[in-house]
């Protein structure tokens, strides 16, 4: 089956609270839980037609909340994003968030249920594994073995570099954080009297930055994991033997893969050489064959040699495919340059995990990308349809959450927050007070979630989207383009002796008699004849006109009417079986 990705941010999903205020603690604004994510939220999930859920957000990060009745201690809050805090600040990779648990001490328990709720509800678990950087400051204390030590408690702080140390030192110097961090520490304290972050000698921080004057846009919050490279040293790689990160995280890994994890979607993969990923994928798949791994990488220089020898199931496909579609519906672009996605790309396609959301991108139905959250529909169908690989949903895309207004450290950017206590208006309309049942939706929405999981069963459904090979029509096709304004895309899938056609119009003209050419290539391809009959059609937004759709043989053309924004998939079969 074809993996479909659901990614949820715990902290939100379950989040019931209508009335949240800007910069709000936890208790004011309310915060999901492992539990809101029950039975029935499991069976919305899996109706939607997901075989796969991403929990973003589990392991344990920086918060700006007390929890130091618990024996955590506190952190200071000018080193965290948001009083909710970055989920990519690690501060413990064997402990879980305790802000999602509803009784923080059973907190593991409460996470590995959530695990076995899963698994019970026929689908698997990926979650995140933050390999490049940690928060500033790293404490752990739910690891289960005390010889285990924390990051950079041997390190030679005196050496800038040391293919011993942790991490990576600006010798002499100390950390000076932006001074907005501290004015925001200062207005949005949470402490009485707290003593001031203090770094001596600074680290780099996580985005590559050494230096010990991180900037705002910096992910100051964070310092940067040594894997051997010395980077001040024109990155020369030392490996004369193994780093001391590379044996902490490959425990880190097995720790939780023998909680049942399923997968991993890996944090900005392509900031940690390749090396250590080609030495640590095969020894963990030794054990957990099955494990997946997906790398969020954006240089496709790197692609081939992340899979090849990194051993990466999958890879993110931002750079090609979600940039090409975001530039086609903000009409920056044309569908030409969804042919040129495929080209480059090549033999790697397969590989390429595709979406229109997640969370680092802005909101489809915001104002900051289309406005319209009905114009996800046909360019969902095509990251859904166009290769064999894996397809993601981002909570809330299904019911066109826009992400309005200015939740605190997020700002107002149509990006659903990750730093913030904070709600989901239109999801909470699909949660229905913890009932998953959409009755709180209006008819417009709920026709929106129902074509989105049209899409994604459908997919699951036939095999043909799963396993069959791909043939771009565009190139005969030369005047539907032009007569499109350039919105219209064109291919075949072909798996045994079925076929898929599909076409996509991303523009909002309804363009009737199209003339789609199909050659004898494309044929031939497919390793079948013409002789073929019509055996199911759909129509996506869901079939609310008659369009008419039908092959012309003597003239070797299928006629098909194309309403504007909308995706039509045609399934023939040879006659002959």
């Amino acid at each position: 089956m074809k993996p479909v990705i659901y990614q949820l941010l715990v902290r939100l999903f379950g989040n019931k609270s209508s009335h949240v205020v800007r910069n709000g603690t936890r208790d004011e604004n309310g915060c999901g839980k492992f539990a809101d994510i029950d039975s029935k939220a499991l069976t919305s999930i899996r109706d939607l037609g997901a075989t796969h859920i991403w929990y973003t957000g589990v392991i344990e990060h920086a918060v700006a909340t007390d929890y130091s009745e618990y024996g955590i201690d506190n952190d200071y809050p000018e080193i965290v994003k948001g009083r909710a805090g970055s989920p990519y600040a690690i501060r413990d990779y064997y402990d879980v968030n305790p802000d999602l648990a509803v009784d923080v001490s059973n907190r593991m328990n409460e996470f590995q249920e959530l695990v076995d709720r899963t698994h019970d509800a026929g689908m698997k678990v990926i979650m995140d594994f933050v390999p490049n950087h940690l928060a500033r400051v790293y404490k752990s204390d739910a690891k289960p073995d005390p010889d285990i030590e924390d990051f950079g408690i041997n390190d030679n702080k005196d050496q800038s570099f040391s293919i011993n140390n942790d991490f990576y030192y600006i010798p002499g110097r100390e950390l000076k954080l932006p001074d907005e961090t501290r004015e925001r520490a200062i207005v949005f304290e949470y402490r009485k009297n707290p003593v001031p972050y203090n770094e001596y000698p600074a680290r780099a921080t996580g985005n590559d930055c050494f230096s010990d004057l991180p900037g705002e846009g910096d992910w100051y919050e964070t310092v940067k994991l040594n894997y051997g490279v010395d980077y001040l040293n024109n990155k020369k790689f030392h490996l004369n033997h193994i780093p001391p990160v590379w044996k902490k995280m490959k425990s880190i890994i097995l720790y939780w893969a023998a909680k049942k994890i399923d997968g991993f979607r890996v944090d900005m993969a392509e900031m940690v050489p390749v090396e250590f990923w080609e030495w640590l994928i095969p020894l963990v798949k030794i054990e957990y064959p099955k494990l997946i791994f997906i790398a969020e990488i954006y240089q496709p220089g790197l692609y081939r040699e992340f899979i090849e020898r990194g051993g990466f199931d999958y890879l993110y496909d931002k750079v090609d495919f979600y940039e090409t579609m975001r530039n086609i519906i903000d009409n920056k672009t044309d569908t030409r340059a969804i042919t040129d996605c495929w080209l480059k790309i090549g033999d790697l396609e397969n590989f390429m995990l595709r979406f229109l959301e997640n969370h680092d991108e802005q909101r489809i139905a915001s104002r900051f990308f289309a406005g319209d959250p009905w114009k996800g529909i046909p360019a969902m169908v095509l990251a859904a349809t166009m290769n064999r690989g894996p397809v993601m949903l981002y909570f809330g895309q299904e019911v066109g959450e826009p992400a309005l207004g200015c939740s605190g450290f997020s700002g107002d950017d149509g990006r659903t927050t990750i730093f913030d206590y904070w709600n989901v208006p239109n999801h909470q309309k699909w949660m229905s007070k913890g009932e998953f049942n959409g009755a709180e939706l209006s008819n417009d929405l709920s026709e929106l979630r129902s074509n989105y999981a049209g899409i994604i069963r459908l997919v699951n459904e036939y095999e043909i989207f799963a396993k069959g090979s791909f043939y771009d029509l565009m190139w005969v096709n030369e005047d539907i383009f032009s007569n499109s304004g350039g919105k219209v895309f064109a291919f075949m899938r072909h798996y045994q002796n079925n076929i898929a056609l599909i076409i996509i119009n991303l523009g909002v003209s309804y363009l009737k008699g199209l003339n789609l050419f199909i050659p004898d290539d494309a044929f031939r391809a497919a390793g079948i004849n013409r002789d073929l009959k019509m055996v199911e059609k759909y129509l996506f937004p869901a079939d609310t006109v008659e369009f008419q759709a039908y092959f012309n043989r003597e003239r070797d053309i299928f006629i098909v009417d194309s309403p504007p924004l909308s995706a039509s998939i045609f399934l023939f079969l040879h006659k002959s079986t």
